[in-house]
C-alpha cells in the first residue's frame, strides 16, 4: 500500500526546478569517463588539477582533439576513445578552473 499525501494523492515527487540529468545524451558520459579513467591510470587521479599552466595546455589539447576529429580521425590513437570525448574532458577541466 502506498502512503498517501495529506491531500489524498499518491506518487508525488517534488522535483520541479531541479536539474534533469536525464537530458544528457545516452552514452556520451560513458565515453568521457573512459578518458578520465585512462588519465587516472596513466598519471594519477585528478592529476589534471595540478598541471602547470593548465588553462593554456588544456585549451591547446582540446583544439588538437577537435582538429583531429574534424580532419576525419575519429579515435585517439593512444586510448581508442573518440577525440570529442577527449575534447569534452579538456573543456570540463577549463570550466572547472573558471568555477574555482
Amino acid at each position: 500500500m502506498f502512503a498517501e499525501a495529506d491531500d489524498g494523492t499518491i506518487g508525488q515527487k517534488f522535483d520541479s526546478g531541479k536539474l534533469r540529468h536525464s537530458l544528457l545524451p545516452s552514452g556520451v558520459i560513458t565515453e568521457v569517463l573512459k578518458v578520465l579513467e585512462f588519465g587516472a591510470r596513466k598519471y594519477k587521479e585528478n592529476n589534471w588539477q595540478h598541471v602547470t599552466n593548465g588553462r593554456d595546455r588544456y585549451y591547446d589539447a582540446a583544439l588538437r582533439h577537435i582538429t583531429a576529429w574534424r580532419e576525419g580521425e575519429l579515435e585517439d590513437s593512444e586510448t581508442g576513445v573518440n577525440h570529442l570525448a577527449h575534447a569534452i574532458c579538456c573543456l570540463m577541466f577549463l570550466l572547472w578552473f573558471d568555477l574555482r
